[in-house]
């Protein structure tokens, strides 16, 4: 007995076609490489989830792209800090329950109230120094510090050459240093 409709599927279903299983193999094999750089930009776990998904949607959108694409970990590594870069710019929201998280895991560490003050009053000092940095320098240092991308890395994700990432970072650690030396009120 037949069914009505029952020949439309007489070929096998494609469960999925190329375009997705490139994306997929991507995302296998980059994912982290992007939340890293995304994390790094946003300083937000839940922003740079977002951010990530949002690198990868870009990448199947410009799937007639990909044969023209030489190194895909630079494209998603570019494309991933513009996007970062593009959440950042949003009106920032501070989440109570990520800082109830840090107070949380300092006194599980067996940290008493001074220690994590002073954990805290040290990293926003350090993050607000970081952050009065120049652009392109806080871009630099970020990428090459936090996410620990080699010179050339960080040049492609940026778009200059490798020596223009290095002299950066020198700069970015010299105005550090001096900013640091002032904010403590040491002489050296």
């Amino acid at each position: 007995m037949s069914v009505p409709g029952q020949g439309i599927l007489d070929e096998p279903f494609p469960i999925a076609d190329a375009p997705t299983d490139e994306v997929e193999a991507a995302v296998e094999e980059h994912s982290r490489l992007v939340y890293r750089i995304a994390y790094a930009a946003l300083g937000n776990h839940h922003d740079a989830e977002d951010a990530t998904q949002e690198t990868f949607l870009r990448f199947l959108k410009h799937r007639h792209d990909w044969p023209r694409i030489r190194d895909r970990r630079a494209w998603l590594a570019r494309t991933a800090w513009r996007v970062a870069l593009d959440l950042r710019r949003r009106p920032a929201a501070t989440s109570l329950d990520e800082a109830a998280g840090v107070v949380s895991t300092l006194c599980a560490a067996g940290k008493g109230a001074e220690e994590i003050a002073a954990h805290e009053e040290t990293t926003a000092l350090l993050h607000h120094l970081i952050d009065g940095l120049p652009r392109e320098l806080r871009e630099t240092l970020t990428l090459s510090m936090v996410e620990e991308m080699s010179s050339a890395e960080v040049g492609e994700v940026l778009g200059i050459p490798p020596g223009s990432v290095r002299e950066r970072l020198w700069r970015a650690r010299q105005l550090l240093k001096e900013k640091l030396r002032a904010a403590l009120g040491k002489k050296s």
